[in-house]
């Protein structure tokens, strides 16, 4: 991913852009550079990793949640909705200027050697307007441009023709084209369903715990898994996937995760291996982690992006930095999978760990809009302490926290 922009959606009035092209700065340390940076075609150096800090209900969340609802109207508008299907939009609502303006969504992104940037605006009824570019070489090229019921269609977008009419008010172009197998949108639509993954709430959490019980089934997998586990210790040796076929139910099996602990003796010699059942008696850290190692583990292996509302929650820090790690080290990943998360853990702002083009702040004005910039934006002095400079208010983006001797009364 490149950049992503989004405007009049919840606490976002006018339109905000997050980017993961590296600013033109140099880190004291170059081995930093070196690690946390990649270079894709045309020369664009990208971030492999971003985190996003802001005080409570500055408008974290609400950039994962506007790109979560990109991937899932891209995703699901041309299946399974009706011409008169509700879009789940929400607009800025502090201003009567935005109250009858669509919200705006931009996305550009790479797919092999092409770059892509496609975008939209919708209220709650329609799809107001729709665009894809692509860059091939250093040209832009339209490949096709909707405004209301008009869509033109230009010659190297041919797979679209003839498809407007069968295109309802409330789907998106790109993803009725795909359901007529046209090859480039499925190319991006694949690159939504596969590529871009969002870890919104719990419930995400979950649906991507299968991607670990299929390592856990794969031998030579499996292995990588449970090293993965070792590495950000926790205490547990070995991890099976147990099958208890029910009372009286032909071929129907009771699915159970259980991890492994040696149990040691008086003078703390290993004894035995103690078994814990994952989802009752580790811990809920433990099992977030259990729920994403299958994810990170493909994520590291293959590609891809992942974007995670809260990823320190229920982690320790250095179990979060540890996996920060993980996708800024070229060793483990080779295939430069980006991660990018909205987190309250200062002890990750570290110059160790980041460069300043890789933090980023929210924070909303006196009229409740939330802005969005990053650290690269600011002239720190080497080896300043970010985590010290913003907690003493320097950056921005913390909570004003009032007299708490009112909640007593005055004496």
């Amino acid at each position: 991913m490149i950049e992503f922009s989004v405007g009049n959606y919840r606490s976002f009035k006018d339109v905000v852009t997050f980017s993961m092209v590296a600013a033109p700065i140099q880190h004291e340390d170059g081995e930093i550079d070196r690690n946390n940076v990649f270079t894709i075609p045309r020369d664009i150096n990208l971030l492999k990793s971003a985190a996003i800090y802001g005080a409570n209900a500055s408008g974290k969340s609400n950039l994962v949640r506007a790109i979560s609802f990109v991937r899932n109207f891209v995703l699901n508008s041309a299946v399974g909705r009706k011409v008169k299907d509700r879009i789940d939009t929400e607009i800025y609502k502090l201003s009567k200027d935005t109250e009858n303006e669509p919200s705006y969504f931009e996305i550009i992104f790479e797919i092999g050697t092409t770059r892509y940037r496609y975008g939209f605006e919708v209220d709650r009824r329609s799809v107001k307007s729709e665009w894809l570019y692509q860059t091939l070489s250093t040209q832009e090229s339209e490949l096709f441009t909707r405004e209301e019921k008009a869509i033109e269609v230009f010659d190297n977008f041919s797979e679209g023709k003839e498809l407007n009419k069968k295109t309802r008010d409330n789907a998106l172009f790109l993803s009725v084209v795909a359901q007529f197998n046209g090859e480039i949108a499925t190319k991006i639509i694949d690159w939504f369903d596969r590529t871009l993954v969002v870890i919104f709430d719990l419930e995400d959490e979950l649906e991507y715990e299968g991607m670990t019980d299929e390592i856990m089934d794969d031998d030579d997998r499996r292995q990588s898994l449970i090293n993965l586990v070792r590495t950000l210790d926790l205490g547990i040796e070995d991890i099976r996937i147990v099958l208890t076929p029910f009372e009286d139910v032909d071929e129907t099996f009771l699915h159970e995760v259980k991890t492994a602990h040696w149990r040691y003796d008086t003078d703390n010699n290993k004894l035995s291996i103690e078994q814990f059942d994952l989802n009752n008696e580790e811990s809920a850290g433990t099992q977030k982690l259990y729920r994403l190692s299958g994810l990170l583990l493909n994520l590291l292996e293959d590609g891809g992006v992942l974007i995670v509302d809260e990823l320190d929650s229920r982690l320790h820090p250095l179990i979060t930095g540890a996996i920060v790690k993980l996708f800024n080290s070229p060793k483990t990943n080779p295939k430069n999978a980006q991660l990018i998360f909205t987190t309250h853990d200062t002890n990750l702002l570290s110059s160790n760990l980041f460069r300043k083009d890789q933090i980023w702040f929210t924070e909303k004005n006196r009229y409740g809009a939330t802005d969005l910039y990053s650290l690269a934006e600011y002239k720190i002095p080497e080896q300043s302490s970010f985590e010290q400079d913003y907690i003493a208010g320097k950056y921005g983006a913390v909570p004003f926290i009032g007299d708490l001797s009112r909640l007593l009364g005055k004496k």
